[in-house]
């Protein structure tokens, strides 16, 4: 039994379908939330583990299952965008002219509170991440489809 909380019906769906994502991209081999169960108590005794033998731990010293889900999914997107390697995923290439035309078309993301701007050669990493981003939800999207 699982003890992760959701706060709607479309939030539980939506951890569903980057749980199943992530299992197509062989980050995980099991996307049941009982197997999120399983590796939050695996990630907590490795914490305690290391915490026992005077280790640094980033992060939190234990995470409840709902905080767990909440790390794991983040994790999952950044490795996503981040072109990890291991991930079984064939990314669409991302051109300069795509680049440019998301710089163009999002410049409040990459203006400062005093209005200047960061140019489009400081932004190109960002850009292409926040494409990736794109990307990623897209396939997320897919998946709620089918799920409905």
């Amino acid at each position: 039994m699982n003890t992760i909380f959701f706060t709607s019906e479309k939030e539980e769906k939506y951890a569903k379908a980057c749980l199943a994502f992530a299992e197509q991209l062989g980050l995980i081999d099991d996307s049941s939330l009982d197997a999120v169960v399983s590796r939050c108590e695996n990630e907590n005794a490795k914490r305690k583990t290391a915490l026992d033998n005077g280790e640094i731990v980033y992060g939190l010293k234990l995470f409840t299952p709902t905080a767990y889900l909440d790390w794991e999914l983040t994790r999952f997107k950044l490795d996503f965008v981040s072109e990890q390697k291991g991930i079984k995923y064939s990314y669409k290439p991302i051109e300069k002219p795509q680049l440019k035309e998301y710089y163009k078309l999002n410049k409040d993301l990459f203006t400062r509170y005093n209005g200047d701007r960061f140019r489009f050669k400081e932004s190109r990493d960002v850009v292409y991440k926040k494409i990736r981003e794109e990307e990623y939800e897209n396939e997320i999207n897919n998946i709620l489809r089918k799920l409905s």
